[in-house]
């Protein structure tokens, strides 16, 4: 693809197609909401903020999102594209014999890393999607929905079920992913707790490793 292509998605609020210039001032609106939401809260947020933050003006802001909300789904919905590699190391990932260990390990510790990242973007899409917010909603079944598949996958394989996998499979899958991003998502939490990281990583990887493959932690 060209660099300048324009993504089907990328619209000005009346549905026409930005310019260059006009691409370059919606990246920067949307580089000043991240920077923004890394230092204060999603509800203190205003349009007013971004525009000064972005060196343009709230009318500007609204030739390109409708509200607050819809910039940081055009932020998160970036994330859904990364979220992806997870499902790609699930299914590249060797699970057999020892090998399957580490592989539950680097999948841990790529859940707590890529929420530590974009903590802040990932934070509102949870509040926006405990709220009902439906936009969100389907922005989060999408950005999990790959990495649960792929575990489900890896579960039929490793389980000698064999063909696609079924309800328990996908069942499976769904528990690891919730398992895996809600203890990413209150790492800090868990850590005021006293429980250090490299703790969480190793409990999460070793029940990641018995629901694949049936079997525990192998011995050093």
């Amino acid at each position: 693809m060209a660099s300048d292509a324009v993504p089907a998605e990328v619209r000005a609020t009346d549905g026409r197609t930005p310019g260059s210039r006009g691409r370059d001032t919606r990246q920067r609106l949307l580089g000043a909401t991240r920077q923004l939401l890394a230092g204060r809260s999603y509800r203190e947020l205003s349009v007013l903020d971004i525009a000064r933050a972005a060196s343009t003006s709230p009318a500007t802001f609204y030739q390109y999102f409708r509200d607050i909300e819809s910039a940081v789904l055009a932020l998160a919905d970036e994330l859904a594209d990364a979220h992806a590699q997870l499902g790609d190391a699930v299914r590249e990932a060797s699970w057999q014999g020892r090998q399957g260990y580490p592989a539950a390990e680097e999948l841990a510790g790529a859940f707590l890393d890529f929420w530590r990242e974009h903590q802040p973007l990932l934070r509102v899409v949870d509040l926006a999607t405990a709220e009902g917010d439906q936009r969100f909603r389907t922005l989060r079944t999408r950005l999990l929905n790959d990495v649960t598949v792929a575990l489900a996958e890896a579960v039929t394989v490793h389980r000698g079920e064999g063909g696609p996998p079924g309800p328990a499979a996908l069942a499976t899958g769904a528990a690891l992913v919730s398992m895996l991003s809600h203890v990413s998502a209150h790492r800090d939490g868990l850590e005021a707790w006293g429980l250090a990281t490299a703790d969480l990583r190793t409990a999460m990887a070793q029940i990641v490793y018995w629901s694949i493959t049936g079997r525990r932690r192998p011995r050093a």
